[in-house]
């Protein structure tokens, strides 16, 4: 039996149905309780499994998100988000319901749960949900176009995979046109298998993409050492992690314990993951532009692209 508590939410398994109906059963007489099962009926998850791996999909709550808002019968979009296209805040553009703007993209936050392709620029329409203007409220209704033309999508994870586990960062320098402050994405594979992934706005502006693409490279780095810390606790020791950058300039600054005039105005939080490499924890190795998958989650892509890439992350129709 393998229990995992997080906060106010329990994750729990067992080889033995006895001793996951007995635990079940033990916690809801002692405690007021949602189980899985109804988290998963709400958030239309499906769970095919096989012999050779998990396909985890919520085709369901994607087709029933495009029908609450009446885009069923919309064309359908490749992307999610135009290249062309930079939100801001757009200060002198009409006005829209602000309510429905929130509940567009509320919902789209939980399909987010299934479906990375769409977590960047999700985010981005999420800046604006205090004064949304009809500007934003046309991106958020591509980004439901974009999910009613392949909301049968979903991740699969396959049975025949290591334990081995990597990072992938990448910072998109400067790319909010509003204050300038970049974008960090970064997702995080077990074995051959992408478990998790995030895209967030920083909060403070970096001076060059090195400095960008080092300071998302830290964030990678404390994904993973929860993460290593979690498997160990399962029993599955891990030795060196890896992070993937295609910047060079941000893995010679990890490799160097010296401050120098490059980085001493980088705030003294972001050095530790020069203490990680110098111990052998991390290893920071270079990846080429045209194969990091993070691009993904920190720009708007064309066509091609952004295809080629949601398919190597790990996302396909059963």
């Amino acid at each position: 039996m393998v229990t995992e508590i997080y906060v106010d939410n329990i994750i729990f398994g067992s080889t033995s149905q006895k001793q996951v109906d007995e635990f079940v059963h033990l916690m809801q007489e002692e405690f007021e309780m949602s189980m899985v099962g109804e988290l998963n009926y709400f958030l239309g998850f499906q769970i095919k499994q096989c012999k050779e791996g998990i396909f985890i999909s919520q085709t369901k709550y994607a087709q029933t998100l495009v029908k609450r808002f009446g885009l069923e019968k919309a064309r359908h979009m490749r992307t999610p988000m135009s290249m062309n296209q930079k939100l801001t805040k757009d200060e002198h553009g009409k006005n829209v319901d602000p309510s429905l703007y929130r509940s567009m993209i509320g919902s789209l936050l939980y399909l987010t749960a299934s479906r990375p392709d769409i977590s960047f620029s999700v985010g981005v329409c999420a800046r604006y949900q205090a004064t949304p203007k009809e500007s934003h409220l046309k991106a958020v209704k591509r980004i439901i176009r974009y999910v009613h033309g392949i909301a049968e999508y979903g991740i699969w994870y396959s049975k025949d995979s290591n334990s081995h586990l990597a990072g992938y960062s990448d910072a998109d320098w400067a790319g909010n046109i509003d204050d300038r402050k970049n974008t960090p994405g970064g997702y995080f594979y077990f074995g051959n298998n992408l478990v998790t992934w995030y895209s967030k706005k920083q909060s403070s502006i970096s001076l060059s993409t090195a400095e960008a693409e080092y300071i998302a490279a830290r964030s990678c780095c404390i994904q993973l050492l929860w993460m290593k810390q979690m498997l160990e606790d399962y029993g599955l020791q891990q030795r060196l992690l890896t992070i993937f950058c295609d910047n060079k300039s941000a893995i010679d600054i990890s490799n160097n314990p010296v401050q120098h005039s490059r980085t001493k105005h980088i705030d003294l939080r972001h050095h530790f993951i020069r203490d990680l490499v110098e111990s052998k924890t991390v290893v920071i190795d270079y990846v080429a532009t045209e194969k990091k998958l993070a691009d993904i989650f920190t720009k708007p892509l064309d066509t091609t692209r952004f295809e080629k890439l949601r398919g190597e992350i790990g996302l396909c129709q059963l």
